[in-house]
């Protein structure tokens, strides 16, 4: 094979392989993104109570609180998958239900891969360069992975249910944590109410993690 044939082919391979690695980044960046929680809970929840019905107790600073009303809204849309039925007034319910919500600032360590010397591909990059060996085409090599700080965002949420019938004895606590990198708490708490009832009522001292498909905007 002459010279300008191996040039060619060499063009070609380098072309193919580039070609290759564009696809599976394009892949990547399609994947459907997910969200993730660690949920604790406890529960003495009594039996036969299909179709009990439940009230959300608000204190007076939160009766008015426009954001603390949107979140019970989201608390009523994943309460229903446990068969609870929203009373009137909380006189008319068994069970009280109370919940807590906030986001704190905090130090994380994170795995990042180093930027190439031939050029960063960004987060989650790696190595590529022009390979003298065989075909003398592209490669790609998995970077270094460092530890890194970041700023995150510890988003929380706490619902406890008391019954009413029984003194108001607790009989469900559960607390779901995520975190994320922007202070958007309203964006995390559909998941995390959605956590907090998730195989509910669940056992008793559980701690598990969670993880769901997010939505696309």
């Amino acid at each position: 094979m002459n010279t300008c044939n191996q040039r060619q082919d060499h063009a070609f391979v380098r072309a193919f392989r580039f070609g290759v690695l564009v696809s599976l980044a394009f892949l990547t960046a399609c994947a459907a993104p997910s969200w993730s929680a660690k949920l604790t809970r406890f529960q003495q929840w009594p039996a036969d109570t299909m179709g009990a019905t439940y009230s959300i107790q608000a204190n007076p600073t939160q009766a008015n609180n426009l954001e603390y009303l949107a979140f019970a809204d989201m608390i009523r849309a994943s309460i229903g998958s446990t068969g609870l039925v929203e009373a009137q007034n909380l006189s008319a319910a068994r069970f009280a239900v109370n919940f807590d919500y906030g986001a704190t600032v905090e130090q994380r360590w994170v795995e990042r891969y180093r930027d190439s010397v031939y050029g960063p591909w960004g987060w989650g990059g790696g190595y590529y360069g022009m390979n003298d060996g065989w075909a003398g085409g592209l490669f790609y090599s998995p970077p270094p992975v460092v530890n890194v700080p970041v700023q995150a965002y510890k988003n929380s949420l706490t619902v406890i249910i008391k019954d009413q019938t029984q003194e108001d004895k607790e009989v469900y606590r559960a607390q779901a944590v995520s975190y994320s990198e922007s202070d958007n708490l309203t964006l995390q708490m559909p998941y995390l109410t959605r956590a907090v009832f998730d195989d509910f009522p669940g056992n008793n001292g559980q701690v598990i993690d969670i993880t769901y498909q997010k939505s696309r905007q």
